[in-house]
């Protein structure tokens, strides 16, 4: 298998997860010391348990769910994904609706840190 497969596998498993909010099914994906945007509140955290904290504190206030429609090898080996994003609040109104680009840069087979751009 090649990391782009492997990295691509692991992606789909982590928007699977993140969609059925297994928040610990998505931290297993990421490095210890990941390097994640806090979109929401603004910002970055660093760490699974700040990732954790980060989306406790998200999805008591709305439910996002994110819909991976293209993914792309970039030349440094970073995966660049783009994601149809739905926000809603929790009693399932739509807030927002956009297309994003995740990029995600790896380390020894997991996420290390992933950053967004908006359209």
């Amino acid at each position: 298998m090649t990391n782009q497969t492997i990295h691509l596998a692991l992606l789909q498993r982590t928007y699977d997860a993140f969609n059925a909010r297994d928040i610990e099914a998505v931290l297993e994906t990421m490095t210890p010391d990941v390097d994640w945007p806090n979109a929401w509140e603004g910002g970055r955290v660093s760490g699974r348990a700040a990732v954790r904290d980060y989306w406790t504190r998200q999805f008591a206030a709305i439910h996002p769910h994110v819909d991976p429609t293209d993914f792309t090898e970039l030349e440094d080996g970073r995966i660049q994904v783009s994601v149809r994003q739905k926000v809603m609040d929790l009693a399932g109104r739509l807030l927002d609706e956009t297309t994003v680009v995740h990029i995600y840069t790896f380390r020894h087979g997991l996420i290390d840190r992933m950053d967004i751009e908006v359209y």
